[in-house]
This record gives structure tokens, C-alpha cells and sequence, in this order.
């Protein structure tokens, strides 16, 4: 398990080598990227584009809530490895927020634990979004899409 809430970027390459090093067991890794975006999906002419993202979180609480999110997906599927790493602070356009990547014998776990860790952090990890834009700032609401994509997972492991 690798979990890190970091105000660095990070590099994916080097990340994915070190998931995977040493473990021939490992027969394919599944990973998801965020990105800051200039747009918020439900923006209008009234917000304006984004210039920069802010994310808070609470120190303690959010690495045990992501480490019980991980620890969850390593009850429903076969993982060799698992990574999360999450960024805080200011980030512009185009940089890395979030790394997720899930490495097992067989692809058809790795998909669906990187897919289920994505819905889950989005919807119950402790981060909060201050979007710039020319027009001033504002908080980041959760959206519905997100809550719902993260209801398909309500079956508990085991």
C-alpha cells in the first residue's frame, strides 16, 4: 500500500516503475490520472474559465480515509500493488491532481479497483475545491454524477 497526500507534483513514469518493481507476479497495471482543467463542467458565462485550483484537506483524517478506501478495494480484488497519490494546494491548468493505479495478475481487476478507487475518492475522501477564475472564487460543489457512480460499488467485499 502507497498512499500520499503531497503538495509536489509527481512524475507518472517513475511512479508506475516503482508500483511494479521486483514483482513478477504482476501481469497488468490500471491506472487513472486527474488533471486541473480551465472549465468547470457545469460552468456558464457567469463563472468564467479557471485560472487555478485550490484543494484543502484535513492532515490525519484524509490518509485514513484513503488508506480505509484502499483497503477496501484490496478486500474486493486479487492486488499485487496498489498507489494513491493526491495533491493539495494551488495547481493551474493542465497539472497532475490525483494518481491511482492498481497492479494484479490479470487486467480484469485492475480495472475494476482503479475504477472503483476513482469513484470512491471522488465521492468520500475529505478534499475541498476552491476554483479561481477571473471573476473571483468559489467552492466546489460534489456533483450528483459523482455520488452516483460511487452507489455502484454499495456492495460490500466479502
Amino acid at each position: 500500500m502507497t498512499i500520499r497526500v503531497q503538495q509536489a507534483d509527481f512524475d507518472i513514469g517513475v511512479e508506475l516503475a516503482a508500483l511494479t518493481q521486483g514483482n513478477p507476479g504482476i501481469g497488468g497495471v490500471c491506472c487513472f490520472t486527474g488533471l486541473v482543467r480551465d472549465l468547470h463542467p457545469q460552468a456558464d458565462e457567469q463563472a468564467g474559465t479557471v485560472c487555478a485550483l485550490t484543494l484543502e484537506h484535513y492532515p490525519g483524517m484524509t490518509e485514513r480515509q484513503l488508506a480505509a478506501i484502499e483497503a477496501e478495494a484490496r478486500a474486493r480484488w486479487p492486488l499485487e500493488a496498489c498507489l494513491i497519490i493526491h495533491r493539495y494546494g494551488r495547481m493551474e491548468p493542465g497539472e497532475n491532481i490525483v494518481l491511482v493505479a492498481c497492479a494484479s495478475a490479470h487486467r480484469e481487476a485492475a480495472f475494476d479497483a482503479c475504477r472503483f478507487l476513482m469513484d470512491w475518492l471522488k465521492s468520500k475522501a475529505p478534499f475541498w475545491k476552491l476554483e479561481e477564475t477571473c471573476r473571483g472564487t468559489r467552492w466546489v460543489a460534489s456533483r450528483h454524477s459523482d455520488e452516483e457512480a460511487a452507489r455502484r460499488w454499495d456492495q460490500p467485499a466479502g
